[in-house]
C-alpha cells in the first residue's frame, strides 16, 4: 500500500537540495496520502460494524450514526475529540504547500504526530462504558458519550496520518531522504508494535500483579523462582527437574537435530544427483502441511504401548509393552519430524547461493573437493545455520501440540502456560511468569547468534557474472549425507503411512475393514432440488480455512521479505528494537499470543475479538519472523552493490526492490508464502481461543473429533488437507519460479575424483 503511494517520488538524499521538479511531483505522495486521509473522515463509517462488514455500511454513513462517518460523528453525535484528527490532517495540509526541505518536515512531524496522538489517546481513553478507567470517572465525572471499536474509517485516517509523519522524518533528513523508507520503518514498525508488542506485553503484565493486588516486582520473582521451575532434583537421583531446564534441554536437542538433517537435506538436493530432488522435496514437506498431532499419532502406533514396534517385541522377545516413547524422546522426534521442514527450506536457498566460482578458485590452488567443502563451502552455509538453529530452538519452546500428545509426564513450558490459562487453577499469572522465562531463553539464544554472526560477510552473490558449475559433494561427505538423509526419509513415509492409514479403515485397532465412509462423514456432496448440496459436516471449516489461510499467506511473505530488507539494507535508530519486535511472535507459546489477542483487542478502540480480521493477523504476526529470518539469510548473500548500482541509475527504492531484489529471493519469498500457508491451516494453539461457530477452522474442527472420539474422520480430513496443501504448495513454486544465477548445473564428476 505504501509502495504504491511513494514509489514515483523518493526525494534526492540530501535533505537541503534546491528541487528542480515542479513542487506538486515533489510532493505527490503527500498529496496522495492527504486525500486519503480526508476521504477516511467522509466516505468510510469510522466506527466497526459488529454484525456485518463495515463497507457494507458505506451508504449510510450521513444518516445512521452507528454507521457514520468521523466528521459527523464529531460534529452531530456528540463525539468531538474526533475533529482532532481532522484538524491535524488540515495543518498536514499547509505543509503540503510548502516547498520540500526541513520546514516542511518539521510541519509535517508535527502535524501528523499530533493528529495521531489525539486519536490514539481518546481511543484508549474513551470506550463502550464511557471512560475507560476508573481514576478517570473519579476526576472528570461521568461521560454522557460512548464509543465502540475504530472501524475502516478510523483505520483509512490513522494510516494517512502515520504516512505523513513519515513523510516529515524523512524530509527532516533521517533516511537519507527516502520517503518509502520512512514509510516502510514507521509504517512496519507501527504494525509490529500494535500486533506484536502491545498483546504481548499485556499478557505479559499479569505476572506483576498477585490477585486483586497491585503492581509489584516481588510478584514476578516469586512465581519465577519456584522449585517447579528450575528444581534440579533429577540430578539428584529424583524425578523429575523443573519445566524451564526440560525446555531448555528439549530446544537444544530439537535446534541441532532438526539444523542438522535439514543441512543434509539441502546438499542431497542441490549437491548430489538430481533424481534425490523431487522425492526429496516432497518427503521434507511431508510434517510441514499436516498438523502436528498427525506426526504424534504415527508415532503412537508405531513406537506407543499398542504400537507395532512394541507388539513386534512382544511377540518376539516376549517383552511386555511399556510407555518407554512418552516422554522427552517421544517430544523431541516429534518436533524433528514437525520442524526440520522448515531447516531445509532455509539451508537450500542458501546452498543455492554459494558461489561456484569461490570453489572453482579453491580447487584451482589445488586445494582437494573435501577441503573446498570444509573451508569453503560449509563457511558461506554459517547463515543459514545459524538461522535455522534459532529457528528450530524457538519453536521447539513454543511448541504446544507435540508435547500435548506424547509428552507424557515430561512437562514443558508450553503445556504448564495452556493449563495455567484453561484448567482449573486459572493462574493467568503463573502462565505470564512461565511466558517471561520462555522469552529470557529465546533472547540469550538470539544474542548469542547476533554476536556470532553480526560482524561477519558471507556475500556469494554480486553484481558480477557467475557461470560456473557447483561442486558437487566429496565423496566422504556425500555418504554421510545420504546415510543419514534417505533413512530419514524412508521413515517419514513410514510414520506418514501409518497416520493416515486410520482414515480409510472403520475403526483403528479394533476393525481394519477399508471403507470410505469417514470421508463421506466430513466431504460428502449431495445433489439437492437446487443443485449441489455441500452435505459434509467439515466443508464450512474447511472453505473458512483456505479463505483466512489465502489472505494471510501473501501478506505474511510481503511484510517478512520487507522487514528482511530494512533490516539487512538500511540503517536507522532503533534497529535492533524492531528485529526482535519482528522476531518477538516465535518466542513465546502460540497459546499466549492467543490470550494475549484476546486480552488486547477485545475492548475499544481495537475491537476485534469473534471476527476473521482477528484470525487472520494472528497468523500473519505468528508466522511472521520465518519470512524475516529466510530473507535475513538471503539478504547476507546478495552483495550491495547491486542496490547501489541501481539507485545511480536513477532507480528509486520501489524499482530497485522489484527488478533487481525481488527475482534473487525467490528461494526466500517461496519459504514465507509456503511456510505462512501452510502454518495458517495447521496452526493449533494460537487460534484455539479465537475460534467462533461461525468462523471455524480445520484443526478445531479435528481436535473436536479427536475429542469424541472420532479418529477416522479426523485423519480422512487430514489427509485431505495433506494432499491440498501438496497442490498449494507446487503452485506457488510455479507462480513464484526459482531463482536463476547464470549457472550451470553441479558437475559431475567420476566417483573416484570426489574424495
Amino acid at each position: 500500500m505504501t509502495a504504491a503511494a511513494v514509489a514515483s517520488a523518493t526525494p534526492p538524499s540530501n535533505p537541503r537540495h534546491t528541487f528542480t521538479r515542479p513542487l506538486v511531483s515533489v510532493n505527490r505522495p503527500l498529496w496522495i496520502w492527504l486525500l486519503i486521509g480526508l476521504l477516511g473522515y467522509v466516505l468510510l463509517p469510522w466506527y466497526a460494524q459488529q454484525d456485518s462488514n463495515g463497507l457494507l455500511a458505506v451508504t449510510r454513513v450521513w444518516s445512521d450514526e452507528q454507521a457514520g462517518n468521523g466528521l459527523l460523528q464529531g460534529v452531530r453525535w456528540g463525539r468531538p475529540w474526533l475533529l482532532l484528527g481532522l484538524a491535524g490532517l488540515g495543518a498536514a495540509g499547509v505543509g503540503v504547500l510548502l516547498a520540500a526541505g526541513r520546514r516542511q518536515g518539521a510541519w509535517l512531524v508535527g502535524a501528523g504526530g499530533l493528529g495521531l496522538l489525539a486519536l490514539l489517546l481518546s481511543g484508549f481513553s474513551i470506550g463502550a462504558r464511557g471512560w475507560a478507567f476508573e481514576w478517570m470517572t473519579q476526576s472528570l465525572g461521568e461521560l454522557g458519550a460512548r464509543q465502540p471499536g475504530m472501524g475502516w474509517g478510523g483505520f483509512v485516517v490513522l494510516s494517512a496520518l502515520l504516512m505523513l509523519l513519515s513523510f516529515g522524518v524523512a524530509r527532516r533528513g533521517f533516511f537519507k531522504g527516502d520517503l518509502f523508507v520512512a514509510a516502510a520503518v514507521l509504517g512496519g514498525g507501527s504494525l509490529l508494535a500494535l500486533f506484536i508488542v502491545f498483546p504481548v506485553l499485556k499478557a505479559l503484565s499479569a505476572a506483576f500483579f498477585l490477585e486483586e493486588g497491585p503492581f509489584s516486582l516481588a510478584a514476578l520473582w516469586e512465581r519465577i523462582a519456584q522449585e517447579r521451575n528450575f528444581g534440579m532434583a533429577c540430578l539428584a537421583g529424583g524425578q523429575r527437574c523443573g519445566v524451564a531446564w526440560n525446555t531448555l534441554f528439549l530446544a537444544l536437542m530439537t535446534a541441532t537435530s532438526t539444523t542438522l538433517l535439514g543441512a543434509f537435506m539441502a546438499l542431497m538436493a542441490e549437491r548430489t544427483s538430481r533424481r534425490f530432488a523431487r522425492p526429496l522435496n516432497v518427503v521434507a514437506l511431508l510434517p510441514i502441511i499436516t498438523p502436528p498431532f498427525v506426526v504424534g499419532l504415527g508415532l503412537i502406533l508405531l513406537f506407543g504401548r499398542a504400537g507395532v514396534f512394541n507388539q513386534f517385541l512382544e511377540a518376539a522377545l516376549g517383552i511386555t509393552p511399556t510407555r518407554w516413547f512418552y516422554g522427552w524422546l517421544g517430544i523431541w522426534v516429534a518436533q524433528t519430524f514437525a520442524f526440520a521442514p522448515i531447516a531445509f527450506m532455509i539451508m537450500r536457498g542458501v546452498v543455492q547461493g554459494v558461489a561456484p566460482s569461490l570453489e572453482e578458485a579453491a580447487q584451482t590452488l589445488r586445494a582437494s573437493p573435501l577441503q573446498t567443502f570444509w573451508s569453503v563451502t560449509l563457511p558461506l552455509l554459517k547463515p543459514g545455520l545459524a538461522n535455522a538453529f534459532l529457528v528450530g530452538f524457538i519453536e521447539s519452546m513454543a511448541d504446544f501440540g507435540n508435547p500435548i500428545v506424547v509428552g507424557g509426564d515430561f512437562s514443558v513450558l508450553s503445556t504448564e502456560i495452556f493449563f495455567a490459562i484453561v484448567g482449573a487453577q486459572y493462574d493467568q499469572g503463573r502462565a505470564a511468569s512461565l511466558a517471561w522465562i520462555l522469552t529470557f531463553f529465546a533472547l540469550t539464544v538470539f544474542a548469542i547468534q547476533r554476536g556470532l554472526l553480526g560482524k561477519q560477510n558471507f556475500t556469494t552473490v554480486s553484481g558480477k557474472g557467475d557461470a560456473g558449475m557447483a561442486m558437487p559433494l566429496p565423496a566422504s561427505v556425500r555418504r554421510v549425507v545420504h546415510s543419514v538423509a534417505l533413512p530419514w526419509m524412508a521413515f517419514t513415509l513410514v510414520v506418514y503411512l501409518f497416520a493416515l492409514a486410520g482414515g480409510f479403515v472403520q475403526t483403528w485397532g479394533r476393525d481394519y475393514t477399508i471403507t470410505l465412509q469417514h470421508f463421506r462423514t466430513a466431504f460428502g456432496l449431495e445433489w439437492g432440488p437446487f443443485g449441489v448440496v455441500w452435505a459434509g459436516t467439515a466443508w464450512n471449516s474447511f472453505f473458512t480455512t483456505i479463505k483466512l489461510a489465502a489472505i494471510s499467506a501473501p501478506l505474511t511473505a510481503v511484510l517478512g521479505i520487507g522487514i528482511a530488507w530494512l533490516l539487512a539494507r538500511t540503517e536507522f535508530r532503533g534497529q535492533g528494537a524492531f528485529e526482535f519486535a519482528a522476531l518477538l511472535a516465535f518466542a513465546i507459546p502460540g497459546t499466549v499470543l492467543g490470550v494475549s489477542y484476546i486480552l488486547a483487542f477485545n475492548v475499544p478502540p481495537f475491537e476485534l475479538t469473534g471476527t476473521a480480521l482477528i484470525i487472520v493477523l494472528c497468523f500473519m504476526f505468528r508466522n511472521l519472523p520465518v519470512g524475516v529470518r529466510a530473507g535475513t539469510a538471503a539478504f547476507k548473500q546478495l552483495d550491495r552493490s547491486l542496490d547501489e548500482a541501481s539507485l545511480m541509475l536513477r532507480a528509486g527504492s520501489v524499482q530497485t526492490l522489484r527488478h533487481v531484489v525481488l527475482p534473487l529471493l525467490k528461494p526466500a519469498l517461496v519459504a514465507a508464502l509456503v511456510y505462512s500457508f501452510v502454518r495458517a491451516i495447521t496452526t493449533v494453539s494460537a487460534v484455539i481461543f479465537l475460534v467462533t461457530a461461525e468462523n471455524e477452522l480445520a484443526t478445531t474442527y479435528i481436535i473436536g473429533r479427536v475429542g469424541n472420539g472420532d479418529y477416522g474422520v479426523a485423519l480422512a480430513y487430514c489427509t485431505v488437507l495433506i494432499f491440498l496443501m501438496a497442490a498449494a504448495i507446487g503452485l506457488i513454486q510455479l507462480l513464484v519460479g526459482e531463482r536463476k544465477l547464470g549457472r550451470r548445473g553441479v558437475a559431475r564428476v567420476a566417483p573416484a575424483a570426489a574424495h
